[in-house]
């Protein structure tokens, strides 16, 4: 067993890592892509994601904290680095369950989590090479050490994955021939993922032209991604090798590989274009901030010729809306403690919380499921449809979102004075934070935030901070 030392780490991550650029470059997120559909076809992973996952639902909050956890893993601070991979051990540690072919699954299983390091260093590979940038021997070598690196991080040791890169590959050619499945997930990827992703906030207030974009640019991520698979999975899978795939997708990997190389570092740098999809994520839209404009300016002229929505019946449907846009976090059509350990997930992530806080927040939406199966659980089945939430949710009690609201104020209030102020308030929130703060002085008590925070998960009132973090 081979253990990976502080040391070792900081010299792997150093001024040279190649991954450490990499995942700053906006091309990134094309081996991200394709590594996800490989990690999915593996039994175990593909039923975590289909059991627990928020990606088909939030795949943009997917992609922002995938690019923050993997930032604070190549962090030069030793500490940033252990705190995040214990973090992620103990979200991990949280997902198991039993998949619909009563196969056992756990995201803290060890050849599983292997393979998620693997599709990564061998879809990065691909990238550079479809991107016009081939890595040679010596940089492929580094890249592999530097990926090991981050499975010992997490595992304690790199053992799952070959001690050489000349032992890689045969590892790699038998899970691709004996390991994988063409398993839910994989199809939820690439045909309802793709062809129905939400819009990313930039364009929630300009649906008409997401929608134009997406009618385009769905069926052609989807093409693109199945032509850089493995071959000899595509024809396992029956995949379809659409006339043209396999030409559009190597023109796409090299425009973006050319951008990548000409246009100026801050436009092509993967904080630039979280700032596009988001501009409120860290103050403003940089170098794409006239793209946005050019993008408002379209969305108002579709408006004007597109008819507005009807509007009635929207009042009698605002308990079964609540439940699709916030309660049903995986997107299944059903209520089920996943939904919530995402929604604990996704505060625990944002505010970086230590083990002690991230438990007291997992405990206080636990209770509050125990309270919701107990009045809304008719048919005693371990979940809730959204016909059971729509027929009793003016009836609910509250003490368990009470009891959250405490703990999301007691974990949000780090300076512990009994008050919320903006820096906290926006931590939380990030976006829409100069809309939504409200109060004496530009704080919250405890009692207003709790207000809030009741209103919000209750149906109430929405609330376009509270909408940013979970809906």
């Amino acid at each position: 067993m081979t253990r990976t030392t502080a040391e070792e780490t900081a010299d792997v991550f150093g001024p040279d890592s190649i991954l450490r650029s990499l995942v700053n470059e906006p091309r990134w997120a094309l081996a991200v892509t394709r590594a996800t559909v490989l990690e999915a076809a593996h039994p175990q992973i593909g039923a975590a994601l289909i059991g627990n996952s928020t990606f088909v639902t939030h795949p943009w909050r997917r992609l922002r904290n995938t690019l923050v956890s993997t930032q604070r893993i190549l962090d030069p601070d030793q500490h940033v680095r252990s705190r995040e991979t214990a973090r992620l051990n103990r979200l991990h540690a949280r997902i198991s369950g039993t998949d619909p072919q009563g196969r056992h699954y756990d995201a803290m299983d060890a050849e599983a989590r292997a393979w998620v390091v693997a599709t990564l260093f061998e879809s990065a590979v691909t990238m550079y090479r479809l991107t016009g940038e081939a890595l040679d021997g010596p940089a492929m070598e580094q890249l592999y050490t530097e990926f090991r690196t981050i499975l010992a991080l997490l595992e304690g040791d790199s053992d799952r994955l070959p001690a050489t890169l000349q032992e890689f590959w045969p590892y790699y050619d038998h899970m691709i021939h004996h390991r994988l499945e063409s398993t839910e997930a994989v199809r939820v990827i690439l045909y309802r993922l793709f062809a129905n992703v939400p819009a990313p906030p930039l364009l929630r207030g300009h649906p008409a032209v997401w929608a134009v974009g997406r009618a385009v640019a769905g069926p052609a991520a989807a093409a693109i991604t199945i032509a850089s698979l493995p071959e000899n999975l595509c024809r396992r899978f029956a995949l379809p090798d659409l006339p043209g795939a396999r030409t559009l997708m190597h023109g796409a990997y090299l425009t973006i590989g050319l951008s990548t190389r000409l246009l100026p570092d801050s436009w092509m740098n993967a904080g630039s274009f979280m700032r596009l999809l988001d501009p409120d994520h860290s103050g403003g839209a940089g170098p794409w901030e006239s793209i946005w404009r050019k993008a408002g300016q379209a969305a108002a002229m579709l408006r004007l010729i597109t008819p507005a929505p009807d509007e009635v019946g929207q009042t009698s449907l605002s308990a079964d809306r609540f439940f699709a846009e916030v309660l049903d976090q995986t997107g299944d059509g059903h209520l089920a403690w996943p939904d919530l350990a995402a929604m604990a997930r996704e505060i625990a992530t944002r505010l970086d919380l230590d083990e002690q806080n991230e438990e007291r927040l997992y405990n206080a939406y636990a209770a509050w499921w125990r309270e919701l199966q107990t009045n809304l659980d008719a048919d005693g089945d371990g979940r809730v449809t959204r016909q059971e939430y729509a027929a009793s949710a003016p009836s609910l009690p509250s003490s368990g979102l009470i009891k959250i609201a405490g703990v999301l104020f007691d974990v949000t209030d780090v300076d512990d004075d009994q008050l919320i102020d903006a820096q906290e308030y926006q931590k939380l929130f990030r976006t829409a934070f100069h809309r939504d703060l409200t109060g004496s002085a530009g704080t919250y008590s405890r009692s207003a935030f709790v207000r809030q925070f009741l209103s919000f998960m209750s149906g109430q009132q929405r609330s376009t901070a509270y909408d940013s973090l979970l809906s």
